[in-house]
């Protein structure tokens, strides 16, 4: 089974249309068509976009190995679209030296625990909340 008619059979299981898809991830509906009617793939920068959408990983979306039963397992990233806030806060974050990253979570989970009274539960991996 190829990536594009897992796609499809994924829309068919959610029962979502291929217009639905096109809104909900931005991607051309003429696009999505030339996948069914070409047997195309979709390029890699469509990939974990239409993994968020379908609810589905991208090793199972890419190529059909992951069993079953952990297919539509919950996600353990995100997928943000650049032209919004948080996309400019992440571009921003990722053209930052690893020292100012570490100061902007300190200030991040300050300004949290100004607004909210509380310390935000999971900081990044290896990175400690700051006292």
């Amino acid at each position: 089974m190829t990536i594009s008619e897992r796609v499809f059979e994924r829309l068919q299981q959610l029962g979502m249309t291929q217009k639905e898809l096109s809104q909900r991830t931005g991607i051309q509906q003429s696009t999505i068509s030339e996948w069914k009617k070409n047997h195309t793939n979709p390029s890699s920068d469509k990939i974990l976009s239409l993994c968020h959408i379908l609810k589905v990983s991208p090793e199972w979306l890419l190529s059909g190995v992951e069993p079953a039963a952990s297919r539509f397992r919950s996600m353990d990233y995100y997928v943000i679209d650049k032209d919004t806030e948080t996309g400019y806060l992440v571009e921003v974050y990722n053209g930052m030296d690893p020292a100012a990253r570490n100061r902007l979570i300190g200030y991040a989970v300050a300004l949290s625990e100004m607004v909210t009274g509380a310390t935000p539960s999971n900081p990044p991996s290896g990175k400690k909340a700051p006292c």
